[in-house]
């Protein structure tokens, strides 16, 4: 695909980023809920960390796709018709149940300090690849405007190839950032029991990876020819 364009936004588009907005909203406090009652307290630092950096990634976001893509705000908004049947079972695992149940796990962790500990040099490097994570997948947002939140073809937003940007080295660089952000999380957190989910979600984004990528190669006009040239679907060099 090329790089995005700016464009004015209709009365559905800015009804559609409103209610993108609300939800993210909503879904951090929801976020920070689990987070805490998981942990019997309302002090525990990293917790409020977290909580922060998932607010910033929605303001990141905002900052980097309004002005150009308005429309995938709104196109996030909600599930999308056209949605590939295993994508609506893999997505959820992936991207909601698998991490609440990584951050119930780190908050029963804080609670009942679960060994073994995890320190505090390692929680900090956790952060700094969990907001590395945030900032790939919001560097392929603003490059890409069919960045969609399910698998899907687009035909009526005129999907294309996008070849700028992460998607020059990998060709699914929004897995690469969720997988990083969801695993580093739990040692943010400071618990490596909650890996254990985490570990599960990243296995699904694998296998989602591998069934959009089948998909594209077959739907998508001139995606099998951007995968001969770039060759790595989420580790450059390797796979």
């Amino acid at each position: 695909m090329t790089g995005a364009t700016t464009q004015k936004p209709s009365n559905d588009v800015t009804q559609g980023v409103v209610k993108w907005a609300v939800r993210g909203m909503f879904a951090k406090v929801v976020v920070a809920l689990i987070l805490f009652l998981s942990a019997g307290r309302w002090d525990w630092g990293m917790g409020w960390v977290y909580v922060g950096v998932f607010f910033a990634f929605d303001l990141a976001t905002a900052i980097v796709v309004l002005p150009r893509n308005p429309s995938l705000l709104a196109e996030r908004a909600e599930l999308q018709k056209g949605t590939k049947g295993w994508d609506k079972i893999i997505v959820r695992l992936a991207a909601a149940y698998l991490p609440i149940a990584s951050w119930i796990v780190a908050g029963l962790n804080e609670r009942w300090d679960w060994k073994p500990d995890v320190a505090p040099a390692v929680q900090i490097i956790a952060l700094l690849v969990t907001l590395v994570g945030y900032g790939i997948e919001v560097w392929a947002m603003g490059v890409n405007a069919y960045f969609s939140t399910t698998v899907r073809l687009q035909s009526e937003r005129g999907h294309k190839v996008i070849t700028t940007g992460p998607y020059r080295i990998v060709r699914h660089p929004g897995y690469v950032g969720a997988m990083l952000f969801t695993l580093s999380a739990p040692l943010l957190l400071g618990s490596v029991w909650a890996l254990i989910p985490a570990l599960l979600s990243a296995v699904f984004y694998v296998v989602r990876t591998i069934l959009e990528d089948r998909m594209l190669h077959k739907e998508l006009e001139g995606y099998p020819e951007y995968a001969a040239a770039v060759r790595s679907k989420l580790l450059p060099c390797i796979w």
